[in-house]
């Protein structure tokens, strides 16, 4: 289902530059620290030309997570900065960080003290993830996918749009919040843990209970690209009704292309929310792509357009 009928074409030229830096940046799940550094230093240099200067909370007491807060905030945008990947285990052995989904001949990459490193992933008779290197990588050394990015006049197909597209749509509705909070959180990919001391802060602190999940969510027989950001009404979790209602009517209300998505599996920081001592109200709202957790993800320029949009006017009218 469609707000209105669905329109391809961008609007205006977005400059994905940024998207290109995140997703290069090696933050597999508890690795996360260069992503936040990386964050840091963007958000001191571009927060001057910002409609709102946020204050920043960070530090030992957040680990690798980061708030912004925005004037008087009523909600939250959570975008996990994770990747999935693997760690090097004994021998030449692979241990899955998350869900990857990758073929044989697949590029790693990584780092340990004897230097940089590029691998090819293979299998054993049995499917035991393997990586093949002249040799051998210091065991609990991380390897993710190795960056292909590929822009086309309608799509970005790179490894990690899941979920550096979800941090870059925050970075991009920053450039124009006046009241709101974004939060960066950690671990999404390989089962959370971050958010719930994130939740607690932030409703103790400013009694905020409202939360948009910027992340991205699967391309289905009922979800496609190119016909606007997914609105997701459930997936393993349900969230509450009258809520997801609400973002559905806005979405509405502004004429934003957008999808309903309906599933039984998957999760998000939402879920962490949900279970939550805290009374938060949360719904996924992100662009849908194809091929996920694998190094060719996909995703149709016109539902990044339709995502950022979106979320500019929920947080004006939640």
């Amino acid at each position: 289902m469609t707000a209105s009928k669905p329109r391809n074409k961008i609007k205006s030229a977005i400059d994905f530059a940024l998207l290109k830096q995140l997703c290069a940046i090696h933050a597999p799940s508890g690795e996360e620290a260069p992503m936040t550094s990386f964050l840091l230093s963007y958000i001191k240099k571009e927060k001057k030309n910002w409609k709102v200067k946020p204050q920043v909370f960070f530090g030992e007491d957040f680990q690798d997570c980061i708030i912004l807060k925005f004037g008087k905030p009523r909600t939250a945008i959570f975008a996990h900065l994770d990747s999935i990947g693997f760690t090097v285990r004994y021998f030449n052995q692979l241990v899955p960080i998350g869900s990857p989904d990758a073929d044989a001949g697949t590029k790693l990459v990584g780092e340990d003290s004897l230097g940089k490193i590029e691998c090819e992933l293979i299998f054993d008779h049995e499917q035991h993830a393997l990586y093949k290197f002249g040799r051998v990588i210091e065991r609990g050394t991380s390897l993710t996918y190795k960056i292909d990015f590929k822009e086309t006049s309608t799509t970005i197909q790179t490894p990690y749009l899941d979920n550096r597209l979800g941090v870059f749509n925050a970075l991009k509705v920053a450039e124009t919040l006046k009241d709101g909070i974004i939060v960066f959180s950690c671990w999404e990919e390989h089962g959370g843990g971050s958010v719930p001391y994130l939740a607690k802060f932030i409703y103790e602190k400013w009694k905020v209970k409202q939360a948009l999940i910027s992340d991205i969510t699967w391309a289905t027989d009922g979800v496609a690209l190119g016909k606007g950001v997914a609105i997701s009404m459930r997936d393993r979790n349900i969230p509450r009704k009258k809520f997801v209602k609400r973002v559905i009517d806005i979405a509405h209300k502004h004429k934003i292309n957008y999808q309903l998505e309906v599933e039984g599996v998957g999760s998000s920081d939402g879920r962490e929310l949900q279970v939550s001592p805290y009374p938060f109200d949360w719904c996924f709202v992100g662009a849908p792509e194809q091929h996920p957790h694998t190094p060719q993800e996909r995703v149709h320029k016109a539902d990044i357009q339709s995502m950022i949009e979106l979320y500019e006017v929920l947080m004006k009218d939640l």
